[in-house]
């Protein structure tokens, strides 16, 4: 990446201010952090003094500092490291951004890059002898299957030819630029297929309800005994799952006399086991 510097000090205004409302913008926007953090605002604020005077100045790198209590250097480090921000004055219409990754390229870039140097100037980042035009070439701009495109300040022009971008820049030169519609510049929906559909072709039908409602029971004749129901039962055969089988809590005097050890001897019917779980009773006063 090449070494980016601040503007000459002949372009350099004296000093910045924010306007009015902006002012008002970046305090709202450095409450946003917690105390402490107030520096992350830095990016935020030296992008709406991109958009106030068009390019990032050395006076409005220092204001920014002074606003968040930073070392100059560091918002300095900030502003030259990130190429979204424009050290020196640039087109006051259009400053144009040409795609050159490999989609682009592939698709006709070169050619885009060639316009820009015979309409604007030859060299990137570099007005026009009327000031209003400027061009730079960037990497991935996330429209790749639009290739070839252009980023004009926030908005995207794709799908270009070499004639439709030199309309694009001379109605931004006579400053009708609100004019052009960003996005495809062919007859195409954003990123649909070129050719058209290939798929979901056909004109949607109403959803088919595919649930079958079971039919209703049938009312019992009248006189008829109702089975009880089986819902809460047990689903199982085991003997212990039997509600007639005798317990130890419904056959206590039983359980008494046939409770023994493993060596043959009978326990105190004061204290007979109940089942798993349960607390040891006294036969005698059950």
């Amino acid at each position: 990446m090449s070494v980016r510097r601040l503007a000459d000090e002949a372009v350099q205004p004296q000093q910045f201010a924010f306007s009015d409302a902006n002012a008002a913008w970046a305090q709202t926007t450095i409450r946003k952090y917690p105390e402490g953090r107030q520096q992350s605002a830095v990016i935020p604020l030296l992008m709406r003094a991109q958009e106030q005077d068009g390019w990032v100045t050395k006076a409005a790198i220092e204001s920014v500092a002074d606003m968040l209590d930073m070392p100059y250097i560091r918002v300095l480090e900030v502003a030259t490291f990130y190429t979204q921000f424009q050290l020196k004055p640039i087109g006051t219409r259009a400053h144009i951004q040409v795609c050159g990754t490999t989609p682009c390229m592939l698709r006709g870039s070169e050619e885009l890059i060639s316009l820009c140097k015979r309409k604007i100037h030859g060299q990137p980042l570099t007005q026009n002898e009327s000031g209003t035009l400027s061009w730079e070439e960037v990497e991935c701009q996330g429209a790749c299957v639009n290739a070839p495109m252009v980023m004009i300040f926030k908005d995207s022009y794709e799908d270009l030819t070499v004639e439709r971008l030199e309309e694009i820049i001379d109605a931004f030169e006579a400053g009708r630029g609100a004019e052009i519609v960003p996005g495809p510049q062919i007859d195409r929906i954003f990123s649909a297929p070129i050719d058209g559909l290939t798929t979901l072709t056909e004109e949607p039908t109403p959803q088919r309800n595919q649930v079958t409602e079971p039919p209703a029971p049938a009312a019992p004749a009248e006189g008829a005994s109702v089975p009880p129901s089986e819902a809460g039962r047990p689903k199982s055969t085991d003997a212990e799952t039997n509600p007639t089988m005798k317990t130890p809590a419904t056959a206590k005097s039983e359980a008494a006399a046939n409770a023994k050890t493993e060596g043959g001897e009978t326990k105190d019917a004061a204290t007979v086991d109940t089942p798993e779980g349960g607390e040891k009773t006294d036969a005698k006063k059950q």
